[in-house]
């Protein structure tokens, strides 16, 4: 293990698969505890099983990130397992499937999750930062937090993405001067069960996925882990506010 994080604790939500699960897993190689936070427990014990199977310090939490309460007490308990936290992932987001036909509830559900979720989570994570003497946040945007798509509609996830870049800046503005880092990571398609759901809406959207980077491929999420990681690190002690592309070469074009 790379000690990076010797001595500190991590907490990643949206932790059970994908991107949250690499970089859990990556947390805890480089030397952090970590609590992985996912609404799926079967899940989210797989990625505290993959922690521990290299010797790593991994607790799991079940939780909605949506519901205030949850969030709360899924901070509190890392507090209470751990004694402080240093570092945070806000990872965890949805898609649905009804999201292009302007169905309200789906509008509302995708919101709840993906910015009212990565609010609550500063709100509550940010005081024991402060209480740690400082730290870093990581906030998973998208590259539809820069650009909407006519070929595959996402009105509320694009919205969404849109406004976590947002809620980043002004965290990083507000904290700045705290010593802690807030930034987001603004991943092109990576191969999780996310993208899998968007696979699934037509063979024109499977066509897009598979061309979609001037690459020739899509991301694998350990390849997104390794960023945020980086963002989380002293490595990266002078980035705040900034939101971090990882594309494939997407947005150059």
């Amino acid at each position: 293990m790379e000690p990076w994080f010797e001595g500190k604790v991590a907490l990643v939500t949206g932790g059970g698969d994908g991107i949250g699960r690499a970089s859990a897993v990556l947390f805890a190689r480089r030397g952090a505890r970590v609590v992985v936070a996912d609404i799926h427990h079967k899940t989210g014990e797989e990625t505290v099983a993959a922690i521990r199977s290299f010797g790593g310090d991994g607790t799991f939490i079940s939780g909605d990130i949506s519901d205030a309460g949850a969030v709360q007490t899924c901070v509190k308990e890392t507090i209470n397992r751990y004694g402080r936290l240093d570092c945070a992932l806000n990872n965890a987001g949805i898609i649905l499937p009804q999201d292009g036909s302007w169905d309200e509830d789906a509008f509302d559900r995708i919101i709840r999750v993906n910015l009212r979720g990565v609010m609550l989570c500063m709100k509550y994570e940010i005081p024991e930062l402060l209480k740690a003497g400082g730290g870093a946040i990581v906030n998973t945007a998208s590259i539809n937090g820069f650009v909407a798509s006519a070929t595959v509609p996402m009105p509320a996830y694009t919205s969404s993405k849109h406004a976590v870049i947002g809620i980043t800046k002004s965290a990083a503005l507000q904290h700045a001067r705290n010593n802690i880092r807030v930034n987001a990571i603004c991943p092109g398609v990576t191969m999780t069960n996310m993208v899998k759901d968007v696979w699934e809406y037509s063979e024109e959207a499977r066509r897009t996925l598979t061309n979609f980077a001037p690459m020739g491929r899509m991301a694998r999420p350990e390849e997104m882990a390794e960023a945020a990681i980086w963002l989380c690190s002293d490595k990266a002690s002078f980035v705040t506010g900034h939101s971090l592309v990882i594309d494939g070469g997407f947005l150059a074009g």
